[in-house]
């Protein structure tokens, strides 16, 4: 059985899919709260995934900027549904820093192969690490 912050990446990734694929039509914390009701979800994954999608709601506008600064081939509207949610869960847990930027980076790679594509988990991998290393969490 994977750890609950494993799981709670996983089920924040799919509140983040869902919004995302609806447009952000509806608000984000809405919207995960509707799919984590459906899944029926632990409180402590709801509880971590939460905390998650909370962070991008409160600055999703910076954190895409800043993955803006280090996709510089790829704008973030041209990324894949999977790649771009992954993304903004990687960034919003380097912004809060509370896990080891290498975790981080280990735990969206795991997601990124597991609802995308090995080529998706490549793509991911090299964007956040570019990322920590220009938060300065890396070295």
């Amino acid at each position: 059985m994977a750890r609950v912050e494993t799981r709670g990446r996983a089920r924040a990734l799919q509140a983040l899919y869902a919004w995302d694929v609806r447009r952000e039509s509806a608000p984000l914390a809405r919207v995960a709260q509707l799919v984590w009701d459906d899944l029926a979800i632990t409180p402590a994954e709801r509880d971590f995934a939460d905390a998650i999608i909370q962070l991008i709601v409160a600055d999703q506008a910076a954190m895409d900027a800043e993955l803006a600064e280090v996709t510089t081939n790829w704008r973030l509207e041209r990324l894949g549904h999977i790649e771009r949610c992954v993304l903004r869960l990687g960034a919003a847990e380097l912004t809060q820093g509370g896990t080891p930027p290498r975790v981080v980076i280990q735990e969206c790679v795991r997601l990124a192969e597991r609802f995308g594509s090995g080529q998706s988990a490549r793509f991911v991998n090299g964007v956040l690490d570019a990322l920590a290393r220009r938060m300065g969490r890396l070295t």
